[in-house]
């Protein structure tokens, strides 16, 4: 069995993605084609936002925006304890501080009452300016931007969405990417919406940060990439990444969020009663990254994990450790606040195999094996 099925989903869409491939190879115009342009005008009508900028990696994305805000030294940036490494490499990498902070223990997103402890505890430090927070939307639900544009606001702190795992969850009708002030999201394969290699996007409403950003992926260019008007990066999506990308945004908006959803409601109806299962709050609408149990303990945690190896079932942990605990950020963050829920899951997380394709045997096989454990 495979955590995330790409060749099944590879062979489901097979005509379509080699078909669009070839026509690249065919106008051979590998970097900058016409498929780009579609694909942003496409991502930016799903997510709702005037401007969509794609660039070379989901990292990348979370960079380009910081530097449009020209966030630097002495600057702090807000980022949960509990998330992917780059969340908090990308202020580090343009010399920001990141400051963890704590997540809740039900959703694993960002705590906004351990934000705010943060921020306060940074402004009576004195050291650093609160610049950013950045919000990640883990696992594919959106973080709680309604309570957290409140303290943003209180404090005039931009807000930066990691919609890296986010991409197609929702609140309401707003879907997730378009709840910052940009928003940003990764096209690694494993992702909702994924590539055959990396790739990423900004998104935004702010045309002069748009521009910007745009300048940025692109050496820094003015008027054309010869004419260079500021320090940029090489961080472009190539053309092949943005025909498949093309292929798999039109079955992704058709079923496959809604096939990944049937799963996740068939894991957590069998699960429920024996791990934690994700708690998804009313009006939100997950797109199913990761499906992520919580056990008892550690060492329940590694019997499941076990056994389901055993039986040729792969499981992963997301996340072994806090980012406070990376040894990269050792001297270089500030730990504003406890860490006791990320401390709690990152003993306890266990996420298993969830993709669209996905059949409800396997589903259904996969939940007795952990109910035997239990």
């Amino acid at each position: 069995m495979e955590f995330r099925d790409l060749k099944l989903q590879y062979n489901k869409l097979k005509t379509d993605i080699d078909n669009s491939v070839l026509k690249v190879f065919e106008n051979s115009h590998f970097i900058s084609g016409i498929e780009v342009m579609e694909l942003e005008e496409e991502l930016a009508s799903y997510i709702g936002v005037k401007n969509c900028i794609t660039c070379g990696n989901g990292t990348d994305a979370l960079v380009l925006a910081l530097l449009a805000w020209g966030i630097g030294k002495g600057d702090a940036v807000f980022v949960p304890d509990f998330t992917f490494f780059a969340s908090g490499e990308a202020p580090a990498f343009c010399g920001a501080t990141p400051v963890f902070v704590d997540v809740e223990k039900d959703t694993y997103n960002i705590s906004v009452k351990s934000l705010e402890e943060a921020v306060i505890k940074v402004l009576d430090d004195g050291k650093l300016v609160p610049r950013v927070v950045i919000a990640v939307d883990l696992f594919g639900q959106a973080a709680d931007y309604d309570r957290l544009r409140k303290v943003a606001k209180k404090y005039n702190l931009l807000v930066l969405e990691d919609g890296a795992q986010g991409f197609g969850g929702k609140n309401g009708c707003q879907m997730s990417c378009s709840f910052g002030d940009i928003g940003t999201t990764s096209f690694f394969p494993a992702k909702p919406l994924g590539c055959y290699g990396d790739g990423g996007a900004v998104f935004t409403n702010n045309d002069d940060w748009a521009d910007i950003i745009r300048s940025l992926c692109v050496h820094g260019k003015g008027i054309n990439k010869y004419d260079n008007i500021r320090i940029g990066m090489n961080s472009r999506l190539d053309t092949v990444q943005a025909a498949v990308l093309k292929v798999k945004l039109k079955a992704f908006k058709e079923y496959e969020i809604e096939m990944v959803n049937s799963i996740a409601g068939l894991y957590s109806e069998l699960l429920r009663d024996k791990v934690i299962t994700p708690d998804i709050p009313n009006g939100f609408y997950s797109s199913w990254a990761q499906y992520t149990v919580v056990c008892k303990d550690r060492v329940e945690r590694e019997k499941v994990k076990t056994i389901l190896k055993e039986n040729g079932i792969p499981a992963m942990i997301y996340y072994m450790r806090g980012m406070h605990e990376q040894k990269a950020f050792y001297g270089t963050g500030l730990e504003a606040v406890n860490y006791i829920n990320t401390l709690y899951l990152t003993e306890r997380v266990l996420s298993l195999p969830i993709h669209p394709y996905m059949t409800l045997g396997q589903v259904k096989e996969i939940a007795d094996i952990i109910i035997s454990v239990k």
